[in-house]
């Protein structure tokens, strides 16, 4: 696979983002950041962008009539920077089936449970921390998988595991997985960018 050049989607934060730009930056990943599209305007990960020098757009449902629209405007904006891997960090939209299709199998997220468990619609963010503790889990960590058209279904590229302390609340356990998040991330990318990982 040529060198990988990422279009990131993220709706808030975008530390995910900046975990994998750092990584670049630091020459741990052999990877190009091209493009950062938000379906938020207030979104911090547009600030990152414009900090880091990357193109950076709001692309959202507000601005066409159809979710249709929408998902060729996506499209458009990744072809025009010449993606060929799309990360989604933190993006709180569904992929729209033009974007899929287009880059099918080339779709990342990465989800803050060890799916299969966990996964779902509704389930982000501190819900899934919530959900984790609630079962008793002994265990907890990430997974980086593809994105197909069900919510946390697609095929899973890695993953990495914390423990689940019995001290532990919603927001410990948060902070320990986002910490891995950073790291499994960019790894499983250069994994992809090196070969070890297809995708095909």
């Amino acid at each position: 696979m040529k060198k990988l050049r990422i279009g990131f989607l993220a709706s808030h934060n975008g530390s995910n983002m900046q975990a994998i730009i750092d990584a670049i930056k630091k020459g741990e990943l052999d990877a190009e950041p091209a493009v950062v599209i938000s379906n938020n305007s207030n979104a911090y990960a547009l600030e990152r962008a414009k900090k880091e020098g990357i193109p950076a757009y709001h692309i959202s449902s507000k601005h066409f009539e159809t979710e249709e629209q929408l998902d060729q405007e996506i499209l458009n904006t990744l072809i025009k920077h010449n993606v060929n891997i799309v990360c989604l960090a933190g993006y709180m939209k569904k992929i729209g089936p033009k974007v899929l299709a287009h880059f099918k199998n080339r779709v990342l997220n990465i989800h803050p449970a060890l799916l299969p468990k966990f996964g779902g619609k509704g389930m982000f963010g501190r819900y899934v921390h919530e959900a984790v503790l609630k079962a008793g889990e002994k265990q907890s960590g990430c997974t980086v998988h593809i994105v197909d058209e069900h919510y946390d279904h697609g095929k899973i590229l890695g993953q990495r595991v914390v423990p689940v302390l019995a001290e532990d609340t919603v927001e410990t356990l948060s902070q320990k997985v986002l910490e891995e998040e950073h790291k499994l991330y960019p790894e499983v990318l250069q994994k992809i960018a090196n070969g070890e990982i297809e995708l095909d």
